[in-house]
């Protein structure tokens, strides 16, 4: 019965990376992976994920596997020989210590160039657009017809981002009370709003579409309300849309100025 139950944890310490490995497998199949791509940098982003993944997935399966075997093979349950003691190997520890670091130092340089783009390679241009995080919701604030951010004839809307494909996309990003986090997935896009900050955001867009917004900091009860929508689309259709809610908020400015 001990002998039983030896081997039952050992098969369950086994069925960790076989269960794993399954699950990251099947993932794709069953829309539970990687939201969809439409970024310039994207693939980049993805291609150091699953570098990453496969590297940490084999570390995981072979010390799984390593840990199974010891628990099987050393069962005391089944020893045949009295057990032998051995002080720590200096020698392993420096191997232990050294390998990881060696890897974590490749991973830093291997990134390096991803990271520029996403985060040191600004582009010289205006900002597209305020984003403004306040509880509970994206506020968001474009250009007016002169073209320039930060004058009365600005554009205000929430959670409703609009922005032109194959262009270079300047966001400047801040936050009205708490840190909130700017977060488009389909874009590999993910940037904390800092209050008190001016934070520059940029990508470009290849795809057109609707997306998701997310908050990725819980922020208060509230925080489910922070979800907007980014539709990415050709410039004309950008233009048109930026004219009409000009022209609705020229509307109400005007009724508001009658009453």
């Amino acid at each position: 019965m001990k002998r039983l139950a030896g081997l039952f944890w050992s098969l369950l310490f086994l069925a960790v990376p076989i269960l794993g490995v399954v699950t990251f497998a099947v993932a794709p199949a069953y829309d539970i992976w990687l939201p969809k791509d439409v970024s310039e940098h994207g693939s980049s982003v993805d291609g150091l994920f699953y570098f990453i993944l496969w590297l940490t997935g084999a570390v995981f399966v072979v010390t799984e596997v390593a840990l199974f075997w010891f628990i099987w093979k050393y069962d005391a349950n089944n020893k045949k020989a009295e057990v032998k003691y051995r002080h720590g190997s200096h020698v392993l520890e420096v191997v232990w210590t050294i390998v990881p670091a060696a890897v974590l130092l490749f991973l830093a340089i291997y990134q390096m160039n991803t990271w520029a783009d996403i985060k040191m390679r600004r582009p010289n241009m205006a900002p597209t657009v305020e984003v403004i995080g306040r509880q509970f919701e994206w506020r968001l604030r474009y250009p007016g017809r002169d073209g320039v951010l930060g004058t009365p004839d600005d554009l205000h809307l929430v959670n409703d981002l609009h922005l032109p494909i194959d262009e270079d996309i300047l966001i400047q990003l801040k936050s009205m009370d708490v840190l909130h986090s700017f977060f488009l997935p389909n874009v590999r896009i993910k940037q904390d709003a800092v209050p008190g900050m001016k934070i520059p955001v940029w990508f470009k867009a290849r795809e057109e579409g609707v997306f998701d917004i997310v908050c990725a900091e819980l922020c208060g009860w509230g925080h489910y309300k922070m979800k907007g929508r980014v539709t990415f689309e050709s410039r004309e259709s950008f233009e048109q849309w930026l004219e009409v809610k000009y022209q609705e908020q020229e509307a109400t400015q005007a009724s508001n100025t009658e009453t």
